[in-house]
């Protein structure tokens, strides 16, 4: 099995702000704004949140639940249920397309979703970030690969055997997503470590989700100390030493600025399917 660390949601350039983490630690993600899209943050999904009067405060009136987004991953919400046969599904393109193919993601494997959070609070009626809260990154959905779905080369073919991905955004702007790699992977229909459908959101922060290393800039990750290479063939995009600093049981990783999916195969990580189980089986 492979899993793939894949950035997701609002940053600095697409959004300008961090994903909100609830006092009661509800993880909010939100997908990044786009003119080209018809999804609006509500239809995201999160129930007894009134995210419209928090999104205005927390961005300065820049966004509201109004606003469209490219929902992906689509991993469920208020649009779902009205999708005969919906299933969690991710849309990649380009060359980050290019380095999961070129890394042999597949069916069996798992990516691991993660953002820009901070923590807020609501002070006389408006909602703002905790003063001084670190930004973190922090892990917030996972799919489970079903299948790869090659939806430019095989258009006719892949909307036969799944119909319903005609609303997912790599598939329903067919003039936008003209490169042959626009490939679109589906969730499994039954998942391997929780009762329902191979791909979700976590609902709450805690601490296995946190990525980043306290004390320190979000860029800087806390894994455990089993990911140090040491020979093997590292996380992606991190093949140099200096990368790598054992404290402990744990190391920390200093991140790289580029690439979007950090790929990492279990065949010279034996521990990483039992912890991806922990991790996935702990979400309800």
């Amino acid at each position: 099995m492979k899993v793939v660390f894949s950035r997701k949601g609002f940053d600095q350039q697409y959004g300008g702000m961090a994903s909100p983490i609830l006092p009661d630690g509800r993880l909010i993600p939100l997908p990044i704004p786009s003119d080209h899209d018809r999804t609006t943050i509500d239809n995201v999904g999160f129930p007894d949140l009134d995210l419209d009067p928090m999104l205005r405060d927390l961005s300065c009136e820049r966004h509201s639940s109004k606003s469209t987004v490219h929902y992906d991953p689509d991993l469920g919400g208020n649009h779902a249920a009205g999708i005969p046969g919906w299933r969690p599904a991710l849309g990649q393109t380009g060359a980050a397309q290019g380095h999961l193919s070129n890394n042999g993601v597949g069916a069996g494997d798992v990516f691991l979703f993660f953002g820009w959070f901070r923590q807020v609070e609501k002070v006389s009626g408006r909602w703002r970030f905790v003063p001084r809260a670190p930004d973190l990154h922090v892990m917030f959905g996972w799919l489970e690969v079903g299948e790869v779905l090659p939806v430019v080369t095989d258009r006719p073919g892949s909307l036969q055997r799944h119909p319903w991905i005609a609303t997912h955004p790599h598939v329903a702007s067919p003039e936008r997503y003209t490169d042959p790699r626009n490939t679109l992977y589906v969730g499994r229909k039954r998942s391997a470590y929780v009762n329902g459908l191979g791909g979700g959101r976590f609902p709450s922060l805690r601490a296995p989700l946190q990525l980043t290393r306290e004390g320190l800039s979000r860029s800087f990750w806390s894994l455990p100390s089993w990911f140090e290479p040491k020979g093997r063939t590292p996380l992606t995009y991190h093949p140099s030493d200096d990368c790598w600093k054992v404290e402990g049981d744990s190391v920390t990783l200093k991140t790289a600025a580029k690439g979007q999916e950090f790929v990492i195969d279990g065949k010279a990580y034996p521990e990483l399917e039992w912890w991806v189980a922990n991790l996935i089986g702990d979400t309800a």
